[in-house]
């Protein structure tokens, strides 16, 4: 059954494009749409999706953040050594580069989707800039050795920068070229710099894995926590003041 409200607020909605432009239109299209809400017609489920709307909005305008996206090895190490930078406000693993939809943690080990475990950086810029994240990248794994980082063997640990923009690009080639003609690695670095083709999240369970298993995965005692001693020590300045 029509709503006589609506249809006269669709009627002025109208009558004031016409008269009055655009600001006015998007005034009163806000209004019809709280009335259409309220009038019986929408239900709470509607509200709730026009909140998450403006919710979703206001994060992808966000001005204060920029992402960067690395592989070194197990995302497990790879995340912990990044959550404790200053200006680093979120950290999440998951999988890039690779020919299959939404893989899973078994089929990424299975060496067969050209996956790569890698951390998505999410980065307050006038706290640390891209720059400083490529210095700790570089720092904190072995970029000379194809498809292996220490234990862990296998396409899904190879090194890799997947830049999001053409200066992204740009600073990763160049430091990648400065490093290998400085001799700071004793064999030439095999990162790869690609354009991030796509991103899936990891599987809830490695996310801020090291947190909540460092106490109950040896893994974590062996591999990550001396990882994670070097590393402060080198970017002590750099160091999250709470952890």
């Amino acid at each position: 059954m029509e709503c006589p409200l609506i249809q006269c607020i669709l009627q002025s909605l109208l009558f004031k494009i016409m008269r009055t432009g655009v600001f006015t239109f998007l005034s009163a299209w806000c209004a019809f749409l709280f009335f259409s809400c309220e009038s019986g017609r929408g239900s709470a489920t509607s509200r709730n999706d026009i909140r998450s709307s403006f919710a979703n909005f206001s994060n992808m305008t966000s001005s204060n953040t920029d992402t960067a996206t690395l592989g070194a090895g197990c995302f497990w190490c790879v995340e912990a050594v990044f959550q404790r930078l200053e200006g680093v406000l979120k950290v999440v693993s998951g999988y890039s580069g690779g020919h299959v939809k939404n893989p899973t943690y078994e089929e990424v080990t299975s060496k067969t989707t050209g996956h790569v475990e890698v951390c998505r950086i999410i980065y307050d810029p006038s706290k640390i800039n891209y720059d400083e994240l490529l210095e700790v990248f570089w720092q904190t794994h072995d970029p000379t050795t194809p498809n292996r980082q220490g234990n862990d063997v296998g396409p899904q640990y190879r090194s890799v920068i997947f830049y999001h923009n053409s200066e992204q690009q740009e600073k990763a080639k160049r430091y990648k070229t400065e490093l290998d003609a400085s001799g700071a690695f004793d064999k030439p670095i095999v990162t790869g710099v690609e354009p991030l083709i796509n991103f899936y999240e990891a599987e809830d369970y490695h996310q801020n894995y090291y947190n909540l298993n460092k106490n109950a995965n040896p893994y974590c005692y062996y591999v990550i926590q001396p990882k994670l001693e070097k590393f402060e020590k080198v970017f002590k300045n750099k160091m999250r003041k709470s952890q």
